[in-house]
């Protein structure tokens, strides 16, 4: 069930938002204002959750707030990934949580965390138990990144690949299961308590077997995406219902996100859209076919008939 919807990903970060189009995110602001309005009309009990940062800066959160746009969220989310991209310790995770806390009162949870096996799959193993061990008694939800290896012959979503050397190709090994679907060590000894965020792209062949392993690693709490852009594929609302209805038995964070290119001020999926209630519409349609009351109601009803 869908339990929350996550509004954007990472927008201080230039692979995901185009901060040079938007320098001031006033335009972020008022797509996130409008979403945010449209889904409490649906569904005032669902939570919104402010698209995770990263890097993790208070001064974006004090911007944002500016803007009006924590206001309309319930939660503010941080993504961090110490071992391989950011230029901080693992150990420094209590802090960085603190510092978002200090410039608001809203409730934060880390959203993307993980740690790859491009350098030895031990590290990895090490870095989700002292992730877990910082992070659970101090945040409500803790989502590892990720399940799956990315496989080598798709492209990572970040701006500039094979350019960015090492730190590119880092993103094919966070997963905990490798490409061929064999489990790393940080499977075998997965840390109880996280919830992993795991994105399945448009009809992903990985679909079944990432909820057997969901299953069976014990796993509550799932993050994946349901992507604006893909909405104008072929036959992208089937392909929706079966990612969704496969994800059911999960507590669900569903993130909205990724620009069409016909619709955005240039053609690209980091783009600012031309008309801030495209956005929103398409916030309307996934909330109110995943996630509205009547939805919540009747996958209640199942789970209470079993």
């Amino acid at each position: 069930m869908v339990e929350a919807v996550m509004l954007w990903n990472e927008p201080n970060n230039l692979s995901h938002w185009d901060f040079k189009i938007d320098p001031e995110w006033k335009s972020f602001a008022e797509m996130t204002i409008t979403a945010a309005r449209v889904i409490r009309e649906i569904n005032p009990d669902l939570k919104i959750i402010l698209g995770g940062i990263s890097p993790i800066d208070p001064n974006f959160i004090e911007l944002l707030t500016g803007h009006g746009v924590i206001d309309a969220v319930d939660v503010v989310a941080v993504h961090g990934f110490p071992l391989d991209w950011n230029h901080w310790s693992i150990h420094e995770w209590p802090r960085k949580v603190d510092e978002i806390r200090a410039v608001t009162k809203k409730p934060v949870w880390v959203t993307e965390v993980g740690a790859s096996s491009f350098g030895a799959e031990e590290v990895q193993e090490w870095g989700m138990r002292k992730t877990a061990e910082l992070l659970l008694p101090v945040v409500d939800r803790v989502y590892w990144y990720s399940l799956f290896d990315l496989p080598a012959s798709w492209s990572a979503t970040t701006r500039h690949k094979e350019a960015e050397g090492s730190s590119y190709y880092r993103h094919y090994y966070m997963g905990l299961l490798r490409e061929d679907g064999s489990p790393k060590p940080a499977a075998k000894s997965f840390a109880e308590g996280l919830g992993i965020c795991q994105w399945f792209h448009y009809e992903d062949h990985r679909l079944e077997l990432g909820v057997e392993w969901l299953r069976k690693l014990g796993v509550k709490y799932l993050r994946t995406g349901v992507s604006w852009a893909d909405w104008y594929r072929p036959n992208a609302e089937a392909w929706f219902d079966v990612q969704m209805s496969g994800l059911q038995e999960f507590a669900t964070t569903m993130t909205l996100c990724f620009t069409p290119a016909h619709l955005g001020v240039q053609p690209h999926y980091t783009s600012p859209p031309k008309d801030p209630k495209d956005f929103a519409e398409f916030a309307r349609w996934a909330v109110t076919r995943y996630a509205s009351r009547t939805v919540a109601r009747d996958e209640e009803m199942k789970v209470g008939r079993k």
